[in-house]
């Protein structure tokens, strides 16, 4: 019976070491896209961390988040539409990360679009600064402006 469970495991072993290099090439080239979802969770997470803390993020910094995030499921998409017969990706896993994609599309446009209302907002306030405006009078006028000259001689 010892025999028979040896005699197994070294057909075992050598039907590995014939079908092995098969396996790694696959197994190598099919844990390439766990680089791109770790960056991803990365990504998530800290969208998720900047919602619930108490310092929130800027639109702009929200803009360039969900960009990156757009970015990396991008090239998500092309990595399994490239591999998914090789590396045996469930069409589930497919369909939910080009779902997934879609959101974060959807997220950042809304968000780059506020982003790029409040730099459009800050340019105006900035320039009405610049130009003497920026409502300093008293019911949001320009204010006074020129000079006064006292009267000359004895008073």
């Amino acid at each position: 019976m010892a025999f028979r469970t040896c005699a197994l495991a070294a057909a075992a072993l050598a039907g590995c070491t014939f079908f092995g290099h098969a396996a790694l090439a696959q197994t190598a080239e099919c844990g390439a896209i766990q680089k791109t979802l770790e960056e991803r969770k990365a990504l998530v997470m800290k969208a998720n961390s900047a919602s619930t803390s108490k310092k929130k993020m800027t639109p702009q910094e929200a803009c360039a988040l969900f960009g990156k995030m757009q970015t990396n499921g991008t090239q998500g998409i092309k990595w399994i539409e490239a591999n998914k017969e090789w590396c045996q990706i469930p069409e589930s896993f497919t369909e939910g990360f080009k779902a997934d994609h879609q959101k974060v599309i959807g997220i950042k446009t809304k968000i780059c679009g506020v982003a790029a209302q409040a730099a459009k907002m800050e340019a105006q306030a900035k320039a009405q600064a610049a130009n003497g405006g920026g409502g300093g009078g008293l019911l949001g006028g320009p204010g006074l402006t020129g000079s006064f000259k006292l009267p000359q001689g004895a008073l």
